[in-house]
């Protein structure tokens, strides 16, 4: 403190003086230090050095003035935490400079671990998928169809068909919901669209709208064959369905009407209609018939 009186007599101020004051007092000063510096043609030197010792007597001021300020932020900031004051003010200085390197750092921790997780949960379910049995039939649901509210929350369609077929082992099994109102058919139809292109069933099981919808397109195949050949002793007038497609303007059987079947009842959806088509990529074309066949025999 004694260094800082001497701060305050050098020039020539009360000590404690108020800042405003230091500063009015510290440009007075280097003006009439350097009117002195300019008229002298000697002892320059002495001039020199006074201006120096003033410079440094504002200087000490200063920093004590900036670390009151300092002192008074940081009594009110923290205070509060008593002992631990020191300690929370430098996790607090090291939030502040150091927060958005220290977010980063989570942040790429996070992707790290999720990545981790990501690939462990898909080799998982590679294994999973490598240890199940070949699959029999792949089935496509698409049209104005929900699941029941009563309908098991895991693989309900799958377990209602292997119910039917005890001799099959494994089905796939997607729902398409595409409302049978017109004016709310758009979202839903793009949908369907984009499923079209991208998946691959065995089978489509389809209300009356979708069926007309994705026969046209050239998507099922011909079964006016299966019609006149297996199929016939089972086929009761109405159920083979007929249309054209885009290249052929001939009608042909692209679908069979499976809706009054009892195994049809046995599957947890609601539903209008349920015509059945098969895919001419099909994996499986004679299960994907045995599959219609067996459906046809349980229609009184």
């Amino acid at each position: 403190m004694e260094e800082l009186k001497q701060a305050y007599q050098t020039m020539g101020l009360p000590e404690l003086a108020a800042k405003e004051e230091v500063e009015k007092r510290y440009t007075t000063l280097m003006r009439q230090a350097r009117s002195r510096t300019q008229q002298q043609k000697e002892g320059t030197a002495d001039a020199e050095d006074s201006f120096a010792k003033i410079t440094q007597a504002y200087r000490l001021i200063l920093e004590y003035e900036d670390r009151k300020l300092t002192d008074a932020f940081n009594e009110q900031e923290y205070g509060k935490y008593k002992k631990m004051a020191g300690q929370a003010q430098k996790m607090d200085h090291f939030w502040r400079y150091y927060k958005f390197h220290t977010l980063g750092a989570i942040a790429a921790v996070a992707l790290i671990i999720y990545g981790v997780i990501s690939f462990m949960n898909y080799r998982e379910e590679q294994e999973r998928l490598a240890n199940l049995p070949p699959i029999d039939l792949n089935v496509s649901f698409m049209g104005n169809y929900m699941l029941k509210d009563d309908a098991p929350k895991e693989e309900p369609l799958e377990n209602a068909l292997l119910t039917a077929f005890p001799e099959w082992q494994r089905f796939v099994t997607t729902l398409t919901f595409v409302p049978a109102d017109q004016q709310s058919q758009y979202a839903y139809m793009q949908k369907a669209v984009l499923i079209l292109a991208t998946e691959h069933p065995d089978v489509y099981v389809m209300d009356k709208n979708i069926f007309e919808w994705v026969g046209a397109q050239g998507v099922l195949i011909n079964l006016d064959d299966d019609v006149n050949g297996d199929l016939k002793p089972l086929l009761k007038s109405g159920l083979a369905k007929t249309l054209k497609t885009d290249e052929d303007t001939a009608e042909h059987v692209y679908g069979i009407d499976l809706t009054n079947s009892a195994l049809a009842d046995q599957l947890p959806l609601y539903k209008e209609s349920m015509i059945v088509g098969i895919r001419p990529d099909s994996k499986n074309p004679e299960k994907a018939k045995a599959f219609i066949k067996k459906y046809l025999a349980t229609i009184d």
